[in-house]
């Protein structure tokens, strides 16, 4: 189950960032549960699906886009969830995911519980 979860999460990580490539913030907020909280840091604290929609809505706007991630790690939590931790880079910001929690649904997809992420400035 482990592994079945890892590719899961996989799966539905390169879905959310080709959504995000693509300037589809309705797909990214897709990939979210209906309750899901986002810690967007330094940007704010938002909750449920809407607010997470108009988030990536405003930032596919300002013109965000090429998202990429790097060291990316995945840890099985139990039987129905994974974390993913990760550097990421777009065309005009970078930072770090440092929780990603994964749970899987009842259609056998994965979706976004807590998404708790940092913009950081370039060094």
């Amino acid at each position: 189950m482990n592994k079945l979860l890892i590719e899961k999460t996989i799966v539905a990580s390169e879905q959310w960032k080709s959504f995000f490539n693509q300037g589809n913030a309705e797909g990214c907020a897709s990939m979210y549960e209906q309750n899901a909280q986002m810690n967007a840091r330094p940007f704010g604290v938002f909750l449920g699906r809407e607010q997470i929609k108009a988030f990536w809505q405003n930032l596919v706007a300002q013109g965000f886009s090429d998202v990429a991630y790097q060291d990316t790690e995945i840890e099985v939590v139990d039987g129905s969830s994974t974390v993913l931790t990760s550097k990421w880079k777009m065309n005009n910001a970078q930072g770090v995911i440092t929780r990603e929690l994964w749970v899987l649904q009842e259609d056998g997809t994965m979706r976004l519980r807590e998404d708790d992420f940092e913009a950081i400035e370039p060094s």
